[in-house]
């Protein structure tokens, strides 16, 4: 395992193929700015079916609360953890094919009325959207978890007002 503490897992990252990994890097990085623990597996709904099936369908005895699934072209990996999980699921969708991603944003998002995918923009900012979604989650009985959350929203409003004094500053010399 690999997690942002020694603590149990509480949401399973997986993805298609270890090139998907700097990607998906970015979603475990934010799941650590929150305290979040996590576990990342190379999954293959494809190539490797029976252990997707057994890791999505055992994700709850495990402990995990949430399941962030990344593949790109075909992408059914995300619908896959769905359809064997009552977990939530988010999908992000990624560009590792010659149609920039869009292929995989369309298999993740068009799932079928039963089994929902929470999805996401492509790549990085799907990445890091899929950890605070699933941030957003666990803070429903995480109350640790819900202050860092709200810590990140104050830090975000910080920064543009920073960014925006910095930018008032240079308009006002080019005057």
């Amino acid at each position: 395992m690999t997690g942002a503490e020694a603590r149990r897992a509480l949401v399973g990252i997986v993805m298609g193929s270890d090139s998907d990994f700097p990607i998906m890097s970015e979603t475990a990085r934010v799941l650590k700015k929150f305290g979040i623990a996590y576990e990342m597996e190379v999954l293959s709904a494809h190539r490797t079916p029976t252990r997707a099936h057994e890791y999505a369908s055992t994700a709850r005895e495990r402990g995990l609360k949430v399941v962030i699934a990344a593949a790109g072209a075909a992408a059914h990996l995300a619908g896959m953890m769905a359809a064997s999980t009552t977990l939530p699921v988010i999908g992000v969708p990624l560009a590792s094919s010659s149609l920039g991603g869009l292929d995989a944003l369309l298999a993740t998002v068009q799932m079928p009325g039963g089994i929902p995918v929470a999805t996401m923009a492509i790549d990085k900012a799907g990445a890091v959207n899929a950890a605070i979604l699933a941030a957003e989650i666990i803070a429903l009985s995480d109350e640790p978890v819900a202050r860092r959350l709200l810590d990140h929203k104050q830090e975000m409003v910080e920064a543009i007002a920073r960014k925006n004094a910095l930018l008032q500053k240079q308009i006002a010399e080019e005057k």
